[in-house]
């Protein structure tokens, strides 16, 4: 074959393989951005997601079939090429995956069906979308990381104009004393815990600096609207470590103290400003009593359900429902905000201690060799999931932390403008790399 016919083809295999890269990248935007947006509210329009009764295909989130279904076809449609780290992570994931299904059939025999639901489209999900982003090159993760922030940076837009206006875009089915933004989230207190975890990756993006100041921005005062008062202290605290310990470019120590000495400054003003403002717009109402109020008691309380129970029931677990008519009419709590008496209650103790060593070594595993704004983010999610029901109810959080670890792990890609698949222009074909 001549040299211009085998460039020829090797220009057209290249062509081919990025329309399937970005064909890909489409059908996994879609599939995350159902799982991230679509809410138990709307769910529960269609079908009984979380209501009671209903078949068991009911309680599975309409994402997390996008997800598991588009994920064989990611991975057996063309070959995938792992590099270093990634092969150990491709292999913590299968790990990770296979020890949390077979929790499903266990869950069965049981007879807590029912909770099997929250396990599939919390935590094994979050492993088939891990899966799924190895699968995809580099340019691709982290524009599907782009991608979610900027929904996490629309959903702080949309509970802020909520906050100020009293009305919500999307249902809420809740009845609370005071009105508390949802934007994109599902709850108020995941919209301030999404906002807050989220600003740690926003360093990590290829964004000019002025945008990144402006996401920042925008996150804390969505984070401030959503009520979320744990979640706000640590994203005040997480801004301020970012700011203070995350390395600068192109500037020498010396330089770089002096550049963030002047920073701090400004940022301590301006945070002082913009707080004046957030409380002379009632968006910090909820501080007006400190936060060891009812909410905080009611999270130390449910902690006393493991004296109203029986020892078997503390090692062998329970049903769900007879856990939470004790809390009724017991404890008199409407709701078990406690994601380790959820987890140990419904698992058994020793099912349950092994069951939250695995999510935590999976997390771990995934920031070895990330950049410390991930540690930073992931922290915070974290420590504001013990404010929330995050780990112990069907919420996405989790799949958006295993996106965003994934996406980041590797540094800015550079390209010129126009497109995320830079490698259109290549002239050789090239397996999909991840890093």
């Amino acid at each position: 074959m001549s040299y211009p016919a085998a460039a020829s083809e090797r220009s057209s295999q290249a062509r081919r393989q990025n329309a399937l890269s970005l064909l890909f990248f489409l059908c996994a935007a879609l599939a995350f951005l159902l799982r991230f947006t679509v809410s138990p509210q709307i769910m529960n329009m269609v079908v009984d997601y979380t209501a009671d009764g209903g078949s068991f295909y009911e309680k599975l989130h309409v994402g997390t079939y996008a997800i598991f279904l588009l994920l064989p076809i990611v991975l057996f449609s063309r070959p995938f090429l792992l590099q270093g780290d990634e092969i150990g992570i491709f292999k913590a994931l299968l790990l990770y995956s296979a020890v949390i299904f077979a929790l499903v059939p266990y869950l069965f025999i049981t007879g807590r069906a029912g909770s099997s639901g929250f396990i599939i489209d919390t935590y094994l999900v979050a492993g088939a979308a891990g899966l799924l982003m190895l699968a995809l090159n580099a340019q691709v993760r982290r524009a599907l990381g782009d991608l979610v922030l900027g929904m996490v940076v629309l959903s702080a837009v949309m509970g802020t104009i909520e906050a100020v206006t009293q009305h919500r875009f999307l249902p809420y089915g809740l009845n609370e004393l005071q009105f508390r933004p949802i934007g994109l989230s599902a709850h108020p207190l995941a919209l301030g815990a999404l906002c807050a975890t989220v600003i740690g990756f926003v360093p990590l993006t290829n964004w000019r600096i002025w945008v990144r100041v402006l996401a920042i921005f925008v996150l804390l005062v969505g984070c401030a609207a959503s009520g979320a008062r744990a979640a706000l202290l640590l994203a005040a605290a997480e801004t301020l470590i970012l700011l203070m310990f995350v390395p600068w470019p192109r500037l020498s120590l010396k330089h770089q103290r002096q550049a963030k000495s002047v920073v701090l400054l400004f940022a301590v003003a301006g945070g002082a400003v913009l707080v004046a403002i957030l409380f002379s717009g009632g968006l910090l109402n909820r501080f007006g009593n400190t936060i060891f109020d009812e909410n905080f008691m009611a999270r130390v309380t449910i902690y006393q359900v493991f004296g109203l129970v029986s020892w078997k029931d503390i090692l062998f677990g329970m049903n769900v429902d007879d856990l939470l008519a004790i809390v009724n009419e017991k404890l008199h709590l409407p709701y078990i905000e406690s994601a380790p008496v959820v987890i140990i209650m419904l698992f058994g103790l020793p099912i349950a201690a092994l069951f939250i060593v695995l999510v935590f070594w999976f997390i771990f595993r995934l920031l070895r060799g990330a950049p410390l704004p991930a540690w930073i983010g992931t922290m915070t999610f974290l420590l504001a999931a013990l404010s929330n029901n995050a780990l112990s109810s069907k919420s996405p959080e989790i799949t958006i932390i295993v996106v965003l670890l994934l996406a980041y792990r590797n540094a800015p890609f550079r390209s010129g403008p126009g497109s995320i698949l830079s490698a259109a222009a290549a002239s050789e074909p090239k397996l999909d790399r991840l890093g």
